[in-house]
């Protein structure tokens, strides 16, 4: 399983990558190995608020739908609009294939979250 150090992440398997006060947020490689073929993400509109702990987006697979569940709270400054047309870049590679980008709203919130060897034992 991959688990890049450099990532924040949610116990409920969502990743964290912070880059100049944003923050871009994905499904972790486990999650998608899980899910199996991802077939549609429904997502949230641009400059939509989130708050953390609470749902931002739903993901299908050929197995199964799970909700997102933000890591944080924000603003959302962007969707990946290219998976609309190709959900599977989520499998291909899902922490090249983020799903928003967030406005952090409270970087305190990141403190919360798993480092990758926690994250890691969490999932084992």
């Amino acid at each position: 399983m991959n688990t890049p150090k450099e990532l924040y992440y949610n116990k409920t398997h969502e990743w964290v990558k912070v880059e100049n006060g944003t923050a871009l947020i994905g499904i972790t490689d486990f999650a998608q190995s899980e899910l199996g073929e991802v077939v549609f993400v429904e997502l949230p509109e641009e400059n939509d608020e989130i708050k953390a702990g609470e749902e931002f987006a739903a993901i299908e697979s050929v197995k199964a739908a799970s909700d997102l569940i933000a890591p944080i709270s924000g603003v959302i400054v962007k969707i990946n609009e290219e998976l609309e047309d190709s959900p599977e870049l989520i499998n291909e590679d899902p922490y090249a294939n983020w799903i928003i980008k967030v406005e952090i709203e409270d970087k305190q919130e990141l403190e919360a979250l798993l480092s990758s060897e926690d994250y890691d034992k969490l999932s084992e």
